[in-house]
């Protein structure tokens, strides 16, 4: 049985319930370990703010890629048939035929990294190339974002999305503007598959940025 994807529990979480929605998308309830479960809420939630309290910097950069090989060699030990694929720099683009929009299409649960007030961790699961719409699931609740022109709030969806965004968002050359994902050569984007299901692409490591314990879901 799928389950409704959920949102935050407090200010600092997006990336800890990004990981365990895009599980949730790509497998049923009955197919996850609770190993999987316990790694994610284990190895989240890392970045320290500039009082040195653990956790209010939200889920760092190193994290996530923690996670991501973490996933890799043990999810499919522990049989959950996944697979992440990290990308990088010019590979991070929403457009027609870029490497994201094409795991988007072949059944990939697709993790963003971008401004949302702040560094934020969002979930992509549909890609519309007609209309240039990417479909996501935030798990920011807030109300505020329905007076946003262009981004349009989806509620009958809750197993995949609660929003579509134009593509032009997450391109914007203010990376202070709402969804955009910022310089290119900082960009990072975690694509993960189930194995079973879809096609699996390529993995795309080439322009890797060094990665700073400072970056993660910040308000």
């Amino acid at each position: 049985m799928k389950r409704p994807l959920y949102y935050q529990l407090s200010e600092y979480d997006c990336g800890m319930v990004t990981l365990l929605n895009a599980i949730s998308y790509l497998f049923s309830r009955e197919a996850v370990p609770p190993d999987v479960i316990k790694a994610i809420t284990t190895y989240s939630l890392d970045a320290y703010n500039t009082d040195g309290e653990v956790g209010k910097h939200g889920t760092s950069k190193a994290a996530m890629r923690f996670i991501a090989d973490w996933l890799n060699r043990n999810g499919p030990i522990k049989g959950l048939p996944i697979y992440g694929n990290y990308y990088v720099g010019s590979h991070v683009r929403v457009k027609k035929d870029s490497p994201l929009i094409d795991a988007v299409q072949q059944g990939g649960a697709v993790i963003l990294r971008l401004n949302y007030g702040g560094e934020h961790y969002v979930l992509a699961t549909k890609a519309d190339t007609q209309q240039d719409y990417l479909y996501l699931f935030d798990p920011y609740l807030d109300e505020a974002l329905k007076d946003t022109k262009g981004i349009v709030f989806v509620d009958d969806a809750p197993f995949a999305y609660n929003r579509k965004v134009p593509f032009n968002f997450f391109e914007a050359n203010d990376a202070h503007h709402v969804y955009a994902l910022g310089p290119v050569e900082k960009r990072e984007a975690i694509v993960y598959f189930n194995r079973e299901q879809g096609s699996i692409a390529p993995v795309s490591f080439n322009d890797r940025q060094n990665v700073s314990k400072k970056d993660g879901c910040v308000w």
